[in-house]
């Protein structure tokens, strides 16, 4: 279901959900209280609601869609403006699922990314009965080793770095919240988001957790009780420069088509922490950090991911859990829990 108040919008949408045969495009809304009304009858999965609209915006509709289709999962489709961004992280807490950045309409017609883009997320979050992860492929039955524990303490972990994507923002509150206050060790987090959208995310993270975050400007020193969000457009790398552990931003090439990507920030961790590194990968799709957890193990550090029960896509998680770099896979409480006894060393 679309819900937008443009007609360009709407109907650019139609013809390019029309055309896939994995989608079926039941109803397409002008407004809020229409949607609201349309959602009672029409069963959707996904809603893709725009967040600008007159009569009742995205965010004032979103929790009467969540009411009347309480199945559907939502994305919320945003303006890359300040207001538009800080709405969406705002939506993203009240229990969207995911959001999309469109541009503006005068260039929607030439906007192919963004369809690629839109038709991956709706694929991703359609409930597993009616489709496959289609960018995980694997059967809803696969199974995956478990990586044995390290036989021996490296000694307590120097870092924690974090990977999330779809269902990140809600994911990474609930699972640092319990324990970032209690981790003296800089905590690194990707999320794949728009650099619009990460100054603001950091600071709305922050205030959640009850421990400042913020995006780090190159060269920043990684201390006791550094809490840090690469900014968005940049990969976040961790290096050796003058005797201390210093983040560096570029902008090299986009890595699993992002940027910031899972794989630069966890491999650089792993080069400089080596087994004293703590790696999570939370829900999210695609396979983004599979490839860092790789190094990550590979230079004795250990590796967690939320499970697929817990996680609004099981991309990322289960890329690296079907890789057999996971020592565990468990629901975000549980998952909270184990990494704060890794980071205290109380789990050899």
């Amino acid at each position: 279901m679309v819900v937008d108040d443009s007609a360009v919008v709407r109907g650019l949408t139609r013809r390019w959900l029309e055309v896939d045969a994995r989608i079926e495009l039941v109803r397409v809304s002008s407004d809020g209280a229409q949607a609201i009304e349309d959602a009672k009858t029409c069963n959707p999965d996904i809603i893709l609601l725009d967040v600008e609209m007159p009569k009742m915006d995205g965010l004032a509709a979103l929790p009467q869609l969540r009411s009347v289709a309480p199945r559907a999962r939502i994305i919320m489709a945003s303006s890359l403006t300040s207001k538009g961004a800080s709405t969406t992280i705002r939506a993203l807490s009240l229990g969207a699922a995911d959001y999309i950045a469109k541009p503006e309409a005068t260039s929607l017609g030439s906007a192919e990314a963004y369809r690629r883009e839109l038709v991956e997320k709706i694929i991703a979050l359609a409930p597993r009965s009616r489709t496959a992860d289609a960018l995980v492929r694997q059967a809803p039955d696969a199974k995956f080793a478990l990586r044995p524990p390290p036989q021996r303490s490296a000694g307590k972990p120097q870092a924690l770095v974090v990977a999330s994507s779809t269902g990140g923002p809600q994911a990474l509150q609930n699972f640092l919240g319990p324990i970032a206050k209690h981790i003296d060790a800089p905590i690194l987090i990707v999320q794949h988001m728009p650099a619009t959208f990460t100054a603001i995310f950091s600071e709305k993270l922050g205030q959640a957790v009850g421990k400042p975050c913020r995006e780090p400007v190159d060269g920043d020193v990684l201390g006791p009780g550094s809490f840090f969000l690469a900014p968005g457009d940049w990969h976040m790398k961790i290096a050796r420069h003058g005797g201390a552990n210093v983040i560096r931003l570029d902008q090299t090439p986009p890595v699993n088509y992002c940027r910031p990507a899972a794989d630069p920030m966890f491999e650089s961790a792993a080069a400089v922490f080596g087994a004293r590194l703590v790696a999570v990968v939370l829900t999210g799709m695609g396979a983004d950090g599979r490839g860092g957890a790789g190094h990550v193990v590979k230079n004795g550090g250990r590796v967690v991911v939320q499970d697929e029960a817990s996680s609004v896509v099981w991309g990322m998680p289960g890329a690296v859990a079907m890789a057999g770099y996971a020592e565990a896979v468990e629901p975000l409480p549980e998952l909270s829990r184990r990494t704060l006894r890794m980071m205290n060393g109380e789990i050899a």
